[in-house]
């Protein structure tokens, strides 16, 4: 049994080492922490099912040689060509599955979630970008971060959680489809003194400047009532009494 017990934790350890290396040489770079965390978990459950997977195998094989009076060398083969297959399978699938355009709805989604999956999104929209725009998505993707830290403490239900969902689940991605449905000959073509290449950045940056406006708005309250604390401790232990004296 205890031979038994230190196999699985070896395939176990093995595994796990395995996916991450996998995440640390496979993996896109991750434009935002949300969606680093969405990967994050999605491979830290491909671990639990390998970890059960591998403790459930060698506990029936443990079981099964207690009544039998052991698995024997044959039986200690099926348990690793078990394991595996448990490693193979569990380690490949679910695969991870991007985001796409639908999975962006704004309607009665979570908005810290939606801030997550458009950062996904965005992430497998890089490659077809512009440089200059590419610059702009990685911005926004460390803005979203910031406004989804915002978002923590915002009830679902409150007005600026309505405008987040309709910035980020519907005029960001808009933009970014409506941009690359038009063909490359034509996106620097000038009509009217501007092109759709000039269009499509500035519409970025206008999305941009909205975030972090957002944000601010939202951070408000909290740092005023860090101005309010620091000021009252200044008070209480002297500073502001001392600069009051004659």
């Amino acid at each position: 049994m205890a031979g038994e017990a230190n196999q699985s934790a070896q395939i176990i350890g093995a595994a796990r080492r395995t996916l991450v290396d996998q995440r640390a040489g496979g993996r896109r770079r991750s434009i935002g922490q949300g969606a680093s965390a969405i990967r994050a978990g999605h491979y830290w459950r491909k671990v639990r099912n390998i970890a059960v997977a591998g403790v459930a195998l060698w506990l029936g094989l443990g079981i099964v040689g207690s009544i039998i009076g052991g698995i024997g060398f044959t039986g200690l083969l099926i348990g690793i060509a078990a394991s595996t297959g448990a490693l193979f399978v569990f380690g490949k699938y679910p695969r991870f599955k991007m985001p796409t355009r639908a999975d962006l709805d704004p309607a009665g989604t979570d908005v810290r979630a939606l801030v997550g999956r458009t950062e996904l999104w965005l992430e497998s929209q890089r490659r077809a970008l512009p440089p200059p725009a590419v610059k702009l998505v990685d911005q926004i993707g460390f803005q979203l971060d910031g406004l989804a830290a915002q978002l923590a403490d915002v009830d679902q239900g409150h007005p600026k959680a309505a405008e987040v969902r309709k910035l980020v689940g519907e005029h960001l991605p808009n933009v970014i489809d409506g941009y690359r449905k038009i063909p490359e000959n034509l996106r620097y073509e000038d009509r009217a003194g501007s092109n759709p290449n000039q269009q499509f950045i500035g519409g970025l940056e206008r999305i941009s400047d909205e975030i972090d406006s957002i944000t601010r708005q939202l951070a408000v309250g909290a740092i005023d009532n860090l101005a309010i604390t620091t000021r009252y401790l200044d008070y209480k232990y002297g500073d502001a009494i001392d600069e009051d004296q004659p």
